[in-house]
Formats: structure tokens, C-alpha cells, sequence
């Protein structure tokens, strides 16, 4: 009987094991970010209660057996943790796309999402870098040079100085690609350009970081030309923890960091802190630097419909730096071999010298731009919400430079026009020589014949940036809001060394002191004035600009299909306070108003769950920057009286493809830029005086055609293995005669070189400069470009990447030669020279294990493996060839770090 009952026991055992196995569902579907849409991949898919478990795939997939009625749990480091209970549907169960909640104390908040493209849903063309990306790419790497992989993108180091990075997009400038922090423009408002060491250590406060190419998802009412490039910073996470790391890396380089996350308390307050220290000696001689970052984020959950949110960072920064007017030509970097020895030449840096046995660079940039924003969320209803952020920017610092009087100014530059070392105040050693420069000051009987002097830029930006949103039906969302910015900015060279001399006189600035606008213009005690250390010298006044903007966006989804149209009307006005030129009431300008704005619309529509297509378009009319609407706007109230607004014109179309082992974008676009403003400016000799004196001219009407193909993809080809890639090709050119007048140092159009002025104005027309600009290549961006990356993960826990990237077709950059244009005859701009096409590979890798309750992360980085030489940037010279070719500056060679992070 006993052995019966074991049997059936035994037996029964069996049939329930065998019952639950054949009970048990398969449930697959992607998980992906709420906010932008993006894949979350190696993300934890766990059957609550129990050990099973997988992970997300690069698309962001998965598959798990789950016992009929057992529930999925998802997590993922930053975002909630998400539960799915499983009803069966037959042995496959699919749940699609789950999207995941970022983990932070705040709502989601409308003004930063607003401008976040999300995939297969807004019509753009867009790339997305989360904060895993960022961290195991970046290394000693400038911030921007992240998105070198990015299609369109040219990103360089520009002079080599921390922080001194260039990026474009399609060919077009900073000043052309609208940089946001959490949705908040960040672009200049005088010049509109984008200074990255104001942003340095941006990279350590980033939660991710998205470039749309082209008009972009941004709502603000003025939009981008060549794109945008969105930072969206940290949140107040809600659970409670921080990381420390420190990193090290070639020439010095040292980085201390730490977060502290205070978790959400039972009152509903949370905060989040980071500080960051970088310095090392720069990979070009002389370029130290130091550098630090802060951040804080604190937050109140008032109630369910109510949030107040109040962000703060900065990067306070000093940097020595080879800016690109110290560029040498080829020939001459040759040369400079001699004076570095076994170090690579292209190290050299022409103002790098010794005082007093001391190291010292008359090139240096301290700086520091903190950013505030108080965001007010208010949930109104289920449909709609009100999104405010209050915000401020305070600039603060300054850019050494070395100048003097007409003879010695140029002196301190390390090169000259044709790219050669300067002889003068040389060692022989090839560094610059300032114990000379004090004797040539200390044996002057008219004081300091060459000095050094600061060039202040501080700011105070005000702005309140506010959008409404809500849903009409089911299928419509709309987007309102207004964009107010205030600017004022001020602009000083200040004396800051005499250089061994007791005074200096700056006769040279203060004889363009008009007695019609200044009493003490051209009175030979003000002209001849001895000026010591703290005294203004050249320029002296304030920068306003005024903003006011509003937009609105209506969008309709319905299943497959996702449409827009928007608009927005801006109005911007610009003057300025002169305190050196102007005197009394005339020191405030007039205030000039330009109106611009945009109107632009697109579609998305999901073929099948794998394939979709989309179409964008619009039309841009933006008003021309501060300087261009003044003759000279460092020293005069004058006018220019042909300033107007620039107009853009684009479309875009594209196609793209995801599935669990690939995914691919593909997209064509064409841009059409009208009255493109362009700005010159040099000395000529007076005819009548004698005398060296500065000329400005703005032109207007020229334009430029950007047209191209991207292409992006990843592929899965393994669990642990994943291969990415890009290909870019564009077609950048300048079209069209742009035409201005030439103007004095006293605003005054001259008939000629020579310094004639123009007083009949019956007939002013003749005395227009043409320059002609056909089918000229668009100089300063890699038109080709090219990227294949490989990322294997072999063991739990172990990462290693490989990139290759590819530069080709990358014009040399150029001035306008206007000086030898004549009135006559236009001057018609050459082709540049090409630079010759170079490639680079990256390595990188990382550990990550558990130290003790701690979970700690080593990871290291080597750029340019293999030492590559190659040229990043040039200027055109006068052959249009390499042997012409001037400021050429070469990329770095091999550079390395590594790191240790603890989580806790």
C-alpha cells in the first residue's frame, strides 16, 4: 500500500510541475523612454516573485516565459519601476511598445519635453545620446566631439584649448544651430554663437542629449537653420543614493566627481547635487586649465496638479589657448619640428614663452555663465497643463589678449597672415619671448609700446519661456506659449599690464572720438591721454536686446498617422550705450525693431509596425544679428542701412526601419538660406593722413544651397554583439552676388580704399562693393562623413568598443577678400582648397562588478588609436592649394584616460 501512495504522490508531483510548464506564456515587446521615444537597452524584464529573468536587447526588446496570470516586472537605473500583469492570449503574448517613466520627482515637465522628438512619431531627422553613451565615449574628449558620429555633424577642437571646441551641423555654424538646456535657448543673443567652454562640463549634468537636423522639434518661436542640439540635465532623482569617480588621462588631465541624490521624503521635497573638478596641462604646449562644474536640483511636490522644480549649474573655467589665428602653414609645422624635439610639431603653440622664468601665454579665458530656472508645472486637468520656467544667465569673464599701438599691435600674434612664425620677440627655442617685450616697453620714452589688456564680455540675460498645452478630442494636441528674453551685455578691453612700461596712450582709437558726439573727441589731452592698469582702452559700452516671441503647434495623431503645423512671430530689437564714443544724451543709440518668424508642418506615417516615412517643411524669416545692424557695432551708434532679415526655405523627407535585430534611418534634405549677412573688416592708409585707419563692411544677398543624404543604422547580430553605423554626403554651396558699402571708423561710407568720403549722396549707389559667390563650396564642415562602430560585450558585466570615423570633402574656411574687390568690377570668391580626407579609430571599454554593497565601474578610452596625422581645419589661401593654405591646424594624436565610479 505504502509503495501505491508514494507512486501516486509521485505522480502527482509530476502533473503539476508538467501543468505549470504547459501553463506558461510566452510575452515579448519593447521597452522604451516615455520622453523621447528611445530604446532603453539591457534593461531588467523579472517575473515577480521568482529568479527568472532577462534583459532588453539594443532595440530595446525582449522575450520571457511568464506562468498564466504571473507579472512582468521592468526595471531600469533612472526610470520607475513598471509592473505588466500577463492575461493569456494563447502562448504568445505581445505587449508592443511599454514606456517607461524617467524616475524623477518631477512631472513631466512641458517645456522640456516640447522641443524632444520622439520616434516614429515626430517627422525630423534626429539622433538621441543617453548618459551611458556619453560616459563611455567621452573621455578626454571636448563635450561636443560626442556627436562626431552623428550624421551632418562636423565637431573639432578648434585651437586645442579646454573648452575651445567648434560644432557644426550641415555645414552650418554655431551660430546657425540652436543650443538648448532643457528646452531654454542658449545661443548668444548678440551674435547668436555658442561658446562650448561656457558648457564644459555640461557632459557630467547631461541625461541625455538629442540633435535634430534641420527645423527641428523645437516650439520656441525662432527656430534653428542648420539644426539643434537639445542637453536636457539631470532631474531630482527619487530614490536616494550618488556616485564618486575620479579619472586620469594623458598631459596631466585629472577629474574628481560626486552626485548626491536625496530620495523623495514623506513631505514631498528631493534634491540632487553634483560638483566636478577637471585640470590637467593641456595636450597643446602651454594650454593648462582648470576647470569645475556644479549642480543642484531641488524640488517640491506641492500636490497632485502643482510642481515647483528650481535648477541651478555652472562651469566656472580658466584655459591657456592657441586660438586659430596661431595656426601655421604646412610647410611651417614642419619646421617647428626643430623647436619640440622628440613631441609631435603640431603641439607648438606660437604664444607659449616665459617671463621672468615663469610660464606664460598672453592668450588665456576665464569664464563663468551659471544658469537658474525656476519651473512652475500646474496638471489643470487630464487634458491640459501649464509649463513655466523663469530663468536667468549671468556671464561673468574675460579673454586676455595682447595689443598696443599701431606699429607693435600685431606683434603679440604668434603668426602672421601667410601662417609663418613671427621672428620677432622670439627665442630660440621657438617660444615667444616677453622679458624682450618689457625691454622694449622699459626703454620707451612715450610709454608702453605693447601691452596686454582684457576683454571683458559680462551679461545678465533674463527669460520666461511658458507653454500651454492641451488635447481637442482624442486625436489633437495643441501647444501655445511665449518666449520674452532680456540682454544686456557689457563690452570693455581693459588695461591689465603695462609690460614693464609707467603709461600707454591710445591715441590710435581715441582720434575716432567724433567732438559731435563727445566733447572730449579729438582734444589733444583725451586724445593723448596716459592710460595705466584698470583703464578702458578701444571699446567701452553696453549690447540690449529685447525678445519677445510667441508660437503655437497644432498636432494630430490617429494610429499610423502623426501630423503638424505650427508658426511663430517674433519681434527683437537692438541698441547700445556707449560710454568711450559718446557722451551726455547722445551715449544711448536708437532702438531698431525687426520682425521675423516661421511657419513650418510635417508628417509621420507607420507603414506596419517596422517601417515608417515622414515629410517636413517651412519657412524661416529671422532678423539679422546685433552686429550687422550697425556699421561697426564695437564703436558706433551709425546704422546699417541695408540690414534686413534672412530667409530659409527647407524640406526634408524620410524613411525609417526597426525591428528587434535592425534598425535603420535614411533621410534626403534641401536647404535654401536668402540674404545671407556677412561681415568684414581691416585697415587701410589714408590717403590724406597718412595714417592707418579701420574700415567695416556689412554685405547682404548672398546665398546658399545645403542639400544632402544620412543614412544611420544598428544592427544586432548577437546578443553580446551589436554593430552601429552612419554616412553622410552633402552638397553645401554658396550662390549669388552679396553687396555692401565700405565704411570708415566714423561710420561714414568712403568712395575708395584710400579713405575718400563720400558727401553727395544723389548717387551713393556707385560706390557699392559686389562680391560674386557662384557654386563656391561651403568651407569649415567635412561634407562627407562616415562612422562603423563595434560594441561586444563577451562576459556579464565587461563592455568593449571599437569606432572608426571618416572625414572627406572638407573645404579649407575663408575670408571674404573685400580689399580687393573694387567698385567696378566684382570680385568673384574661388573654389577653396580641399583638405585631404583622413579617418580615425577610437577604443574603449568597462568593467563593471560589486565592491562590497558598492558597485563600482573601471573604464578607460584611447582616441585616434593609431596616431593619425591629419588636418581638422584650415584657412584658404591665396593659390587655393596646400602650399597657400594658412592657420592650418591638426587634430590630436593619441590621447588616453581612465576611470573608477562607485555607485551608491
Amino acid at each position: 500500500m505504502k509503495r501505491h501512495l508514494i507512486h501516486f504522490l509521485l505522480l502527482a508531483v509530476l502533473s503539476v510541475f508538467s501543468a505549470v510548464a504547459f501553463a506558461q506564456t510566452t510575452v515579448k515587446g519593447q521597452l522604451v523612454d516615455s520622453e523621447t521615444g528611445e530604446p532603453l537597452v539591457g534593461a531588467a524584464v523579472m517575473v515577480e516573485g521568482t529568479t527568472q529573468g532577462t534583459v532588453t536587447d539594443i532595440d530595446g526588446y525582449f522575450k520571457q516565459n511568464v506562468a498564466q496570470g504571473g507579472t512582468l516586472l521592468f526595471k531600469y537605473v533612472g526610470f520607475k519601476d513598471l509592473k505588466k500583469k500577463v492575461t493569456p492570449k494563447g502562448n504568445l503574448v505581445d505587449l508592443g511598445v511599454i514606456r517607461m517613466e524617467p524616475d524623477a520627482v518631477i512631472l513631466k515637465d512641458v517645456t522640456i519635453t516640447s522641443s524632444i522628438a520622439v520616434a516614429r512619431k515626430t517627422p525630423v531627422a534626429v539622433s538621441t545620446l543617453e548618459p551611458a553613451f556619453i560616459e563611455e565615449k567621452l573621455g578626454t574628449q571636448e563635450f561636443p566631439e560626442i556627436l562626431k558620429s552623428t550624421p551632418g555633424v562636423y565637431a573639432t577642437k578648434d585651437g586645442g584649448g579646454y573648452g575651445d571646441a567648434k560644432v557644426n551641423v550641415r555645414g552650418f555654424k554655431s551660430e546657425n544651430v540652436a543650443m538648448m538646456v532643457n528646452g531654454v535657448p542658449m545661443n548668444g543673443m548678440e551674435n547668436q554663437k555658442v561658446y562650448w567652454s561656457n558648457w564644459s562640463g555640461m557632459s557630467d549634468v547631461t541625461r541625455s542629449m538629442q540633435v535634430q537636423r534641420g527645423l527641428g522639434a523645437s516650439k520656441v518661436a525662432s527656430p534653428s537653420v542648420g539644426g539643434s542640439i537639445n542637453v536636457i540635465t539631470k532631474s531630482t532623482e527619487a530614490k536616494r543614493g550618488g556616485s564618486v569617480s575620479y579619472a586620469m588621462g594623458n598631459d596631466g588631465y585629472n577629474k574628481m566627481l560626486f552626485t548626491v541624490n536625496s530620495g523623495l521624503s514623506k513631505d514631498g521635497w528631493a534634491f540632487t547635487l553634483l560638483g566636478a573638478k577637471t585640470w590637467g596641462g593641456g595636450y597643446i604646449q602651454g594650454t593648462n586649465f582648470e576647470g569645475y562644474t556644479w549642480f543642484a536640483n531641488i524640488a517640491k511636490r506641492i500636490n497632485e496638479n502643482h510642481q515647483l522644480s528650481l535648477t541651478a549649474f555652472g562651469a566656472p573655467q580658466w584655459h591657456n589657448q592657441r586660438n586659430y589665428n596661431n595656426g601655421l602653414s604646412i610647410k611651417e609645422w614642419q619646421r617647428v619640428q626643430n623647436y619640440m624635439g622628440d613631441d609631435s610639431p603640431y603641439k607648438y603653440n606660437s604664444t607659449f614663452g616665459y617671463r621672468n622664468g615663469q610660464a606664460f601665454n598672453s592668450s588665456r579665458n576665464v569664464y563663468h555663465k551659471p544658469q537658474i530656472s525656476l519651473n512652475h508645472l500646474w496638471q489643470i486637468d487630464a487634458k491640459s497643463s501649464l509649463s513655466t520656467a523663469a530663468y536667468v544667465s549671468i556671464g561673468r569673464g574675460y579673454g586676455y589678449s595682447g595689443t598696443g599701438d599701431r606699429s607693435h599691435r600685431s606683434k603679440w600674434y604668434g603668426t602672421n597672415s601667410s601662417g609663418l612664425v613671427n621672428t620677432e620677440f622670439r627665442c630660440p627655442d621657438g617660444t615667444f619671448d616677453y622679458d624682450a617685450v618689457e625691454a622694449l616697453n622699459t626703454q620707451s620714452t612715450t610709454g608702453s609700446k605693447m601691452i596686454m589688456a582684457k576683454s571683458m564680455n559680462n551679461h545678465m540675460w533674463y527669460g520666461l519661456l511658458s507653454t500651454y498645452t492641451t488635447k481637442f478630442g482624442e486625436n489633437f494636441d495643441f501647444y501655445g506659449g511665449i518666449d520674452f528674453r532680456y540682454y544686456k551685455g557689457l563690452h570693455q578691453n581693459v588695461i591689465t599690464d603695462l609690460f614693464g612700461g609707467k603709461y600707454f596712450v591710445d591715441a590710435d582709437n581715441r582720434k575716432n572720438v567724433r567732438p559731435e558726439n563727445n566733447p572730449l573727441g579729438q582734444r589733444p589731452e583725451f586724445v593723448n591721454q596716459k592710460l595705466g592698469v584698470g583703464d578702458v582702452i578701444y571699446r567701452d559700452y553696453d549690447g540690449f536686446v529685447m525678445y519677445e516671441g510667441a508660437f503655437a503647434q497644432l498636432e494630430y495623431n490617429l494610429d499610423k498617422l502623426s501630423a503638424f503645423v505650427s508658426g511663430g512671430l517674433s519681434n527683437t530689437s537692438y541698441w547700445r550705450k556707449d560710454r568711450l564714443y559718446y557722451a551726455g544724451d547722445k551715449a544711448k543709440s536708437s532702438k531698431e525693431y525687426y520682425m521675423g518668424g516661421n511657419v513650418k508642418g510635417g508628417l509621420n506615417y507607420n507603414l506596419n509596425e517596422k517601417n515608417n516615412v515622414f515629410f517636413n517643411a517651412g519657412f524661416i524669416s529671422r532678423a539679422p544679428m546685433f552686429d550687422n545692424t550697425f556699421i561697426n557695432s564695437q564703436t558706433s551708434h551709425e546704422r546699417n542701412p541695408d540690414a534686413k532679415n534672412e530667409k530659409v526655405i527647407s524640406f526634408e523627407l524620410g524613411y525609417g526601419f526597426r525591428s528587434r535585430f535592425f534598425t535603420a534611418n535614411v533621410n534626403a534634405y534641401y536647404t535654401k538660406w536668402i540674404d545671407k549677412s556677412l561681415y568684414d573688416g581691416g585697415f587701410y592708409t589714408n590717403q590724406e593722413t597718412k595714417t592707418e585707419e579701420r574700415w567695416t563692411m556689412n554685405l547682404l544677398g548672398a546665398n546658399a544651397n545645403h542639400m544632402g543624404v544620412e543614412v544611420d543604422f544598428v544592427a544586432k547580430l548577437a546578443r553580446w554583439l551589436d554593430v552601429t553605423g552612419m554616412f553622410s554626403w552633402g552638397d553645401w554651396r554658396w550662390n549669388g552676388t552679396a553687396s555692401g558699402y565700405m565704411f570708415n571708423a566714423q561710420g561714414q561710407i568712403m568712395a575708395n580704399s584710400g579713405g575718400t568720403v563720400v558727401t553727395d549722396m544723389t548717387n551713393v549707389e556707385q560706390y557699392k562693393y559686389n562680391i560674386k559667390m557662384d557654386n563656391v563650396s561651403v568651407g569649415g564642415s567635412a561634407q562627407t562623413t562616415a562612422a562603423l562602430g563595434i560594441n561586444v560585450r563577451p562576459m556579464k558585466g565587461l563592455r568593449i568598443s571599437a569606432d572608426w570615423n571618416f572625414f572627406a570633402r572638407n573645404y579649407a574656411d575663408y575670408d571674404i577678400a573685400i580689399g580687393d574687390a573694387t567698385q567696378d568690377t566684382p570680385y568673384v570668391v574661388s573654389d577653396p582648397w580641399q583638405i585631404p580626407s583622413y579617418s580615425t579609430f577610437d577604443l574603449s571599454a568597462g568593467y563593471t562588478f560589486d565592491f562590497g554593497k558598492v558597485r563600482a565601474t573601471l573604464s578607460g578610452n584611447v582616441n585616434n588609436l593609431f596616431n593619425q596625422e591629419y588636418i581638422a581645419d584650415a584657412r584658404d589661401g591665396s593659390t587655393h592649394d596646400w602650399d597657400s593654405a594658412t592657420r592650418v591646424l591638426y587634430g590630436f594624436g593619441r590621447t588616453y584616460s581612465i576611470r573608477l565610479k562607485f555607485n551608491f
